[in-house]
């Protein structure tokens, strides 16, 4: 089967790795010295801040002048308040990538955006496919799913109403912050562990969880256990090249990026970002206390809401510049763990599997972890080369090298990969808990992942909250928690 498949190289990671960089540099290595078929290659980005345009030394794009006129395919093409999902992703690189294969060219996914890259991969995973219909309309009511009752009789009046009635468009959470959070109950109360992923303001996954139980008469996340235990049958013959560093060197490396962006104009594009936000009718709508959701488009680009305060308060005080660069550098470094739990827990293990299922046989897919920890000549002797002749090897249909012998660092890492990724893993990805010391309307709650629970303690309000909650309950022991 993997011979009949079309290549396709990827390139993943933690921000700051450097994966635009070798993808640029196998790309070149491709057009000038080619291949007996191929001509050359052009990349496709999978991060999903740098789709949109604007906060480009934010979101670390690589440059015109960086790209080495290879050509960038779905990048600084969004508008900063476009939803992006996953499934519009998916479909718009399948087709840069067929036409990318149609040059005679080889595609290049790179990106750190790991939920995007697996769903490529993998197809049919995603919750949101819908089973096709004869119509050919996957909307069609003829063909929709009927709602089981355990679904509908468990919910009082004024939530069956509003599932009876779901909305054709995505509304807004800060026009109607009302409606946003009573369809947050609905999806609740038919499915608290997809709820649990998605912020309330997120109107769009939210509203899509509901369709999806609406027409197919099941929950997502009952969709999401079953499509988990089936076998995986990837859409390319794929070459995959993780990019890991030491933390402890990847977190002085973020943090010295984070300085360089200051002095390249990070606050100005912070503050252009401000105003077209402050100005556009779409998030313009409502109150001033809603304008700061940080949870549509480009706004969720870390630097956006950790500058926030200094960039709109024009009272602001003389430490808070400090505050907003330790706040970004703290949470570029969150971010990156993140990213590494991601790539470990459900991409890592997807493509391992679908190795071991091969049987010795030439395998569908194809992981090697590369060490990029030290940049340098290091990283020629580490990273380039290796990638080079692993690449060669893969275009030519070759025997590859076992991925745990490339290097002892390989085979150390690669030990504890080799496990088939959980159901439940997915559905635990980016779980959300509420505040309740931050929350002033219940209905309209402060929600924090669980892997910022800690930073979110540490942030001066809620510590300001905490002093005066323990000074009301004076001479009382007092503890406060996160609720589910």
């Amino acid at each position: 089967m993997a011979s009949s498949l079309q290549p396709l190289v990827v390139i993943c990671g933690a921000t700051g790795v450097g994966k635009s960089k070798l993808g640029v540099e196998l790309a070149l290595r491709l057009m000038n010295q080619g291949h007996n078929k191929w001509r050359g290659a052009r990349i496709i980005n999978a991060d999903s801040m740098q789709v949109y345009t604007g906060l480009n030394v934010v979101t670390n794009k690589i440059s015109p002048a960086e790209r080495m006129g290879i050509d960038h395919l779905l990048m600084d093409f969004k508008r900063p308040e476009e939803q992006y999902p996953v499934g519009q992703w998916v479909h718009d690189a399948m087709r840069a990538i067929n036409e990318t294969h149609n040059r005679n060219e080889i595609p290049i996914v790179v990106g750190g955006t790991s939920y995007w890259i697996q769903h490529l991969l993998f197809p049919n995973r995603l919750a949101s496919d819908d089973p096709p219909s004869l119509s050919g309309d996957q909307h069609s009511d003829h063909f929709r799913s009927p709602v089981p009752e355990c679904f509908t009789l468990k919910l009082p009046p004024d939530l069956l109403k509003l599932f009876d009635h779901l909305p054709e468009h995505v509304p807004s959470a800060i026009s109607d912050p009302d409606g946003a959070s009573l369809r947050y109950e609905l999806l609740q109360a038919l499915d608290e562990p997809v709820a649990a992923r998605w912020h309330w303001r997120d109107t769009r996954k939210v509203l899509r969880a509901l369709q999806i139980i609406k027409e197919q008469g099941r929950t997502p996340s009952e969709i999401i256990n079953e499509r988990a235990s089936t076998p995986l049958f990837p859409r390319y013959r794929t070459l995959c090249f993780c990019l890991h560093a030491e933390q402890s060197v990847l977190d002085r490396r973020l943090d010295e990026r984070v300085d360089d962006m200051i002095k390249n104009g990070l606050v100005q594009e912070i503050r252009e970002l401000y105003e077209y936000a402050r100005t556009s009718v779409d998030l313009e709508a409502g109150h001033d206390e809603h304008r700061n959701h940080f949870t549509v488009g480009l706004f969720q680009s870390i630097g956006y809401k950790e500058f926030y305060k200094f960039i709109s308060d024009p009272d602001v005080s003389e430490g808070s510049f400090a505050d907003a660069v330790e706040k970004t550098k703290h949470s570029t470094r969150e971010y990156a763990k993140r990213q590494v739990t991601g790539l470990w827990n459900m991409l890592l293990p997807a493509i391992h599997r679908v190795t071991a299922e091969c049987g010795g046989k030439s395998p569908a897919a194809a992981l090697y972890l590369l060490d990029a920890s030290v940049l340098g000549e290091s990283w020629i002797s580490n990273v380039f080369q290796p990638a080079r002749t692993i690449m060669n090897a893969f275009l030519n249909e070759e025997e590859l090298p076992d991925p745990t012998t490339l290097s002892p660092f390989a085979q150390s890492m690669l030990t504890d990969v080799n496990k088939a990724p959980s159901p439940s893993a997915a559905l635990e990805a980016r779980r959300k808990v509420v505040c309740p010391l931050c929350t002033k309307n219940p209905s309209q709650p402060v929600m924090v992942e669980c892997a910022e629970w800690e930073a979110h303690q540490r942030t001066r309000l809620h510590r300001r909250l905490v002093t005066k909650a323990k000074g009301q309950f004076s001479g009382v022991p007092w503890k406060h928690e996160a609720s589910e």
